[in-house]
């Protein structure tokens, strides 16, 4: 019982938030929006960030010290490809090989995100994820990632949390490119852009790279049953899959097109003729087997059944507890979603992000000690080994993140890391936590 044997541990980060090196490649949507007045906390961008591009040797050293044997990275689409089309910087794609050579070289196998957020400003100038080409450009771009890894990298995920790049960047406007209230009628083609462009990468990804695995890594915070009654049961699982109120944020909108090959039926009725014309004939290509569905999850929220038989959300409690970031915490969302999700779409569950910001700070005797974080993913953990255990098929776990980085709109006021980065100085400083978690990976979780 608990987690297999061949549980998969690891840790994550994300190009625009580690690397730095801005200098070294055209600019991202993420790099125009840092230079808007107003924007970014305290004025911070992504143009040094822990300067992984420079120091990823010590920061692969230091995964292997803790024994993590599985990273999640992903490609800076703008380093390596400028225009986001056409011309290949040789030297953007020299630092992803060296990277990739340095993890087998030492022991640990690499996940390729093709996309976290950083979409080439070149081409969002040309209408971003709302010009129906750009599934076509990201296949272009994922053929020049599998040409050059695939002969060493065999695990793909094809979008980050599309949910949150299109939800937020378009509709909040909180996101890069930060636009406020796009029209339904522009919002629902992005989305199926966005699905497109995953199903383009699937096809180049299955014939460009031999033994290939390929996944998506969505979002979405699960429902959580508010009692073992089978009837509150049903109504977490609806409201987990459900379009409303926030469709652009919900698990289905994304998820159902790729795994089951359908959008969900409330929203084809509510907006389906905003869909591309057409838009039936795209989902052979948008509904391909994956190896795996990933999901990041952090948060959940509590329902029951109403007296109306539908889903009734539960105000969070006073005193509820939350991270630095301000967000509850709900270990139960790491059972109660893999368990909803497996149960949808009968495919195996990769956790590829799960973590919290604390207040982290080098102490006096020069360590970190984050006991916060380590109570997070031990309650966390526990919740997923029961998913394991009643027989969700886990494979594995990824902590967000392997360092301390720059967190989008709260700039570098979040620190979400196992690792401690002092930005001044770029001193890495292992946390407590990672020690901890060390310990989880090399008893495979028997000792949670």
């Amino acid at each position: 019982m608990g987690f297999r044997e061949d549980f998969i541990w690891g840790a994550a980060t994300a190009s625009f938030q580690i690397e730095g090196a801005g200098d070294e490649r055209a600019d991202s949507i993420w790099d125009v929006m840092c230079r808007q007045p107003g924007r970014i906390y305290g004025g911070h961008d992504g143009r040094v960030a822990c300067d992984h591009v420079h120091r990823f040797r010590e920061d692969v050293a230091i995964m292997r010290e803790l024994g993590i044997r599985n990273y999640r990275f992903s490609i800076s689409w703008p380093r390596v490809m400028p225009q986001g089309t056409g011309e290949v910087d040789e030297k953007g794609l020299a630092f992803y090989s060296e990277l990739v050579d340095c993890l087998l070289e030492n022991g640990i196998r690499p996940f390729v995100t093709l996309y976290h957020w950083d979409l080439p400003q070149a081409l969002q100038l040309r209408g971003g994820w709302a010009n129906p080409d750009i599934p076509k450009w990201f296949a272009e771009y994922t053929k020049v990632v599998a040409r050059c890894f695939g002969d060493r990298v065999k695990d793909y995920l094809t979008l980050n949390e599309p949910q949150c790049f299109v939800g937020m960047g378009y509709h909040m406007g909180t996101s890069a490119p930060g636009m406020k209230n796009t029209p339904r009628e522009t919002m629902m083609p992005i989305v199926h852009h966005v699905l497109r462009a995953h199903g383009e990468a699937v096809r180049v990804l299955r014939e460009l790279v031999p033994g290939v695995r390929v996944g998506v890594a969505p979002c979405g915070d699960p429902r959580i049953p508010a009692s073992d009654d089978p009837r509150d049961i049903e109504a977490a699982r609806a409201a987990y899959f459900a379009c409303e109120p926030d469709e652009y944020f919900c698990v289905s909108l994304f998820s159902d097109p790729m795994m089951l090959g359908a959008y969900p039926d409330e929203l084809l009725m509510r907006c389906g003729h905003l869909l591309p014309r057409g838009f039936e004939r795209d989902m052979a290509l948008i509904h391909q087997p994956l190896d795996y569905y990933a999901q990041n999850i952090y948060n959940g929220r509590v329902c029951l059944c109403g007296a109306d038989g539908r889903p009734e959300y539960l105000p969070e409690p006073v005193g509820v507890p939350r991270t630095a970031a301000g967000w509850s915490i709900h270990p139960e969302a790491l059972y109660w979603g893999p368990r909803f999700l497996y149960e949808r779409y009968r495919t195996p569950i990769l956790i590829t992000e799960n973590g919290m910001s604390c207040h982290d700070v080098v102490s006096l005797d020069g360590q970190v000690h984050d006991p916060n974080r380590i109570d997070y993913m031990h309650r966390y953990l526990l919740a997923l080994r029961r998913a394991a255990e009643d027989g969700v098929d886990v494979r594995g776990y990824f902590a967000w993140s392997l360092l301390d980085n720059f967190e989008w709109s709260k700039g570098y006021s979040e620190r979400f890391g196992l690792v401690h980065v002092d930005y001044a100085t770029q001193k890495r400083t292992i946390k407590d936590s990672a020690r901890w978690y060390a310990g989880v990976i090399a008893e495979n979780g028997r000792t949670l």
